[in-house]
């Protein structure tokens, strides 16, 4: 039995009491002087002790599913996910969710109804991944009814095996040093506006976003590193994937051409009329940042010309892992570069391009002396 009172929204100054009596919960909206609602509060739980209130003959409205998902998606996540997470959020409620649970009350949702949901999903071939966030969505909606003390445990929680146990296989189709070449230097010949952006992805292993988001502010010539401080994700700044900036080496040639780059831009600058440099490294003609379907036509349009087989643009940061760790290049230097959570990671993607990792194991097998293996051999005969 309990009495409470507290802002339903925090931080919007409407008080409410909540109720908890006999398994019966209730709200009700008291107004924007908090000594009021505390006033309200002590009389009520006076009349609860006494048994003078009509609490147990009420049922209780509980709110629909769509008023906290209009809640969640309105303060929530905005508040604490990055913008291109809304946007797949809002989908997902809309799309996936609000369609089978929008009217119903909170207190009716059971955790049998959530996994219903998600493995009907599953057996319509949605990818683990968009199920996943399909939960995660049910589940941040409720947690506000939860906090609301509208029901008392979040039935989107431990609702058991959803997936078949699979081994996600990463597919890794990268260049060869030759091959890297050939595309760069088609796009110094056929694209020269749009090398310094494939250069410095071929030569950081920086995310596409990263490297669309570059400004100069970023780029040290004197010690030749980049920071890495946003990206552009579906359009919109955000910070890297991994949460935190980083630095990146640049190579003397990536060093020369951007240099070259930032020299042709204060020209532009001056032919334009501009009053400032673009603070934005690669810019369309008008000044503007390159759009990533831009840039990716671009990519798909060279690699055609240059007659080499189609990979995926991310595809160039596997190709700038792959050529170091190939040459023997430390492996915890490559992996900080790329901005991995961790060398085990990187190792994880990357094992198979180590080289002569597993000769070296399986020739410690052998025996030191080999003509002893030879008198083994004559004696099985």
């Amino acid at each position: 039995m309990g009495v409470k009172v507290r802002e339903k929204i925090k931080g919007s100054k409407e008080w409410w009491i909540f109720i908890n009596h006999k398994g019966r919960r209730k709200a009700k909206k008291i107004g924007k002087d908090k000594k009021v609602a505390l006033a309200v509060a002590k009389k009520l739980e006076a009349k609860l002790v006494l048994g003078e209130t009509s609490l147990d003959k009420e049922k209780t409205n509980y709110p629909a599913f769509e008023e906290y998902a209009a809640k969640w998606i309105g303060v929530i996540v905005p508040a604490t996910c990055k913008p291109s997470t809304l946007g797949d959020y809002k989908g997902i409620l809309n799309n996936h969710v609000l369609p089978v649970m929008e009217k119903k009350p909170v207190n009716e949702i059971t955790r049998l109804m959530v996994k219903n949901i998600l493995m009907k999903k599953v057996n319509e071939g949605f990818a683990n991944s968009t199920v996943v966030h399909i939960k995660n969505a049910i589940s941040g909606v409720l947690n506000m009814a939860l906090d609301d003390e509208m029901i008392s445990v979040n039935p989107a929680h431990n609702v058991g095996k959803i997936f078949k146990k699979q081994e996600t296989k990463l597919i890794i189709e990268p260049y060869t040093q030759e091959e890297l070449k050939k595309a760069l230097d088609c796009f110094e010949m056929n694209f020269p506006k749009h090398y310094p952006m494939f250069l410095t992805m071929g030569r950081t292993g920086i995310r596409y976003g990263e490297c669309l988001g570059l400004q100069w502010k970023d780029i040290d010539f004197e010690n030749r590193f980049i920071n890495i401080e946003r990206g552009f994700s579906k359009g919109k700044i955000e910070t890297p994937k991994s949460g935190q900036s980083r630095k990146v080496d640049m190579s003397l040639q990536l060093s020369e051409v951007l240099k070259r780059l930032l020299h042709q831009r204060k020209i532009d600058t001056l032919k334009n009329g501009w009053s400032i440099i673009p603070k934005w490294v690669f810019i369309k003609d008008n000044g503007n940042p390159y759009h990533e379907s831009y840039s990716r036509r671009i990519f798909y349009e060279a690699i055609e010309k240059a007659e080499l087989r189609k990979i995926r643009i991310h595809d160039l940061r596997h190709t700038y892992a792959t050529l170091r760790i190939t040459k023997g290049d430390n492996v915890a230097d490559v992996s900080k570069q790329l901005g991995h959570h961790s060398v085990k990671f990187t190792m994880d993607i990357y094992y198979h391009w180590i080289p002569g990792g597993n000769k070296n194991e399986v020739d410690g097998l052998d025996d030191t002396d080999r003509n002893a293996t030879s008198r083994n051999l004559s004696a099985t005969k």
